[in-house]
């Protein structure tokens, strides 16, 4: 019943920006962009520390001209900047343009943001868009609040991704890690409220809460709520960031009552990956944010920069702009929704089973991850099907698999019949 909601919520929304274009389309819009760039082979372009990529390595092949993707690695734009607010550089303005309409479609397609009311950016990855998500409320602390740095915290559950421990020893602000329930992978009410209260008790005044759409290990879904009514009563100034690293481009379209998105009043920044569902390539991450926050980022000192510099990394590939591109407008709104439920239905053939097997595992309703108890799986299982395991070495718990679109029914079929055979062996 809730697979046939959500497919009547996708199909009857209107979406604004992203819809289904043909090859021929696609490949007009890229060339456009690249012809509004600045050409290194053709221009005599002096003040750039940039070129093509070496021709010599990346030669100029007949085939790229099909392959728009490619085409614009070896024409090697630099997408440095913010291009949701003030200026950008002009050399580059095609594959600007190109970002912003995948920002668009993100933005306000999926995650429902008022139009012009955000700003982000493509990132290297999900990491660094976390951590830039701390930075930027480290900041506006400490230039809204003249907060000081031990007043300031993280907060999070302990199956947070481990950027958050790269962000809170980077900008050397407190992490907080909150327990969950080891089945559920709940945050532990009871636990946060006494951490807080220590928190508020040893000087914390400002918090940076980090709410997971799908945690890297159990694609667990953390509840804003839980989070929110906590702090309320402690009466601190929060700020809230959704991690959806991994569970960006699937709960929304497998759960149609997700809150975790701008229409929520209390969400401010998202991160994304493309890079995992979405299939591009590695190293594309992406950043939003509300209107307002992002400023507290600005680098001064890059003046040399046209606009502003408001990113971690500084210079970066406009090439990842285009490739998520060309995946959001080869599937369409729809054609991703039927993507993500066949992986759903994949999913539920494997927990079906596993209940069949009496196997302890832990699912989140509308994710395609699932985490197996590692009690009920041997090693030598473990090792032939490449399940990755909560820890490396003797005291892991959880071995977990992710249903991506090159594992079929078949895959997961022979796993269940070894893993069947091995259980009935052991209670032998």
């Amino acid at each position: 019943m809730e697979s046939n909601f959500t497919l009547n919520f996708y199909v009857n929304k209107k979406m604004k920006y992203w819809y289904k274009l043909t090859e021929d389309q696609r490949k007009e819009r890229i060339t456009t962009a690249l012809h509004e760039n600045v050409n290194f082979s053709q221009d005599a372009s002096l003040g750039y520390p940039a070129s093509r990529l070496d021709p010599r390595v990346f030669y100029d092949a007949p085939f790229l001209k099909d392959a728009p993707t490619l085409q614009t690695y070896v024409a090697n734009p630099n997408n440095i900047g913010c291009h949701t607010i003030g200026t950008s550089e002009k050399a580059f303005v095609g594959t600007q343009k190109i970002e912003q309409e995948v920002l668009q479609i993100i933005a306000e397609d999926i995650f429902k943001a008022a139009p012009e009311s955000y700003d982000g950016y493509i990132s290297p990855g999900g990491t660094e868009a976390n951590v830039q998500a701390i930075w930027m409320y480290r900041n506006y602390f400490m230039d809204v609040y003249s907060a000081r740095l031990n007043e300031i915290a993280i907060v999070s559950s302990e199956d947070t991704h481990y950027s958050i421990a790269k962000a809170s020893n980077i900008l050397q602000v407190d992490w907080i890690k909150i327990n969950v329930n080891e089945y559920k992978r709940e945050v532990n009410e009871s636990f946060l409220k006494n951490e807080i209260s220590s928190a508020v008790t040893n000087g914390k005044k400002y918090f940076i809460v980090v709410c997971n759409m799908g945690t890297t290990m159990f694609g667990s879904v953390d509840d804003i709520e839980t989070y929110h009514q906590v702090m309320k009563d402690f009466a601190v100034q929060t700020k809230y960031h959704v991690d959806g690293a991994y569970g960006g481009f699937v709960y929304p379209f497998s759960n149609a009552n997700c809150n975790l998105n701008f229409e929520h009043p209390l969400v401010d920044s998202i991160t994304i990956d493309a890079h995992k569902m979405l299939q591009a390539p590695y190293g594309t991450g992406i950043f939003l944010c509300r209107k307002g926050f992002i400023s507290h980022v600005l680098t001064e000192e890059a003046a040399y920069v046209e606009g502003m510099d408001l990113t971690l990394c500084g210079s970066r590939s406009g090439a990842n702009a285009v490739a998520v591109w060309m995946i959001l407008h080869t599937y369409g709104a729809h054609g991703w929704f039927e993507k993500v439920s066949i992986l759903q239905m994949r999913t539920n053939f494997l927990c079906n089973r596993l209940n069949d097997l009496g196997v302890v595992y832990f699912r989140e309703p509308y994710m395609n991850i699932v985490t197996l108890h590692a009690s009920f799986v041997p090693d030598s299982i473990a090792e032939k099907y490449t399940l990755v395991p909560k820890e490396h070495g003797p005291d892991n718990q959880w071995y977990k698999i992710v249903v991506m679109e090159h594992v079929e029914v078949e895959h997961l079929e022979h796993f269940l019949t070894d893993l069947e055979a091995s259980l009935a062996f052991m209670q032998s």
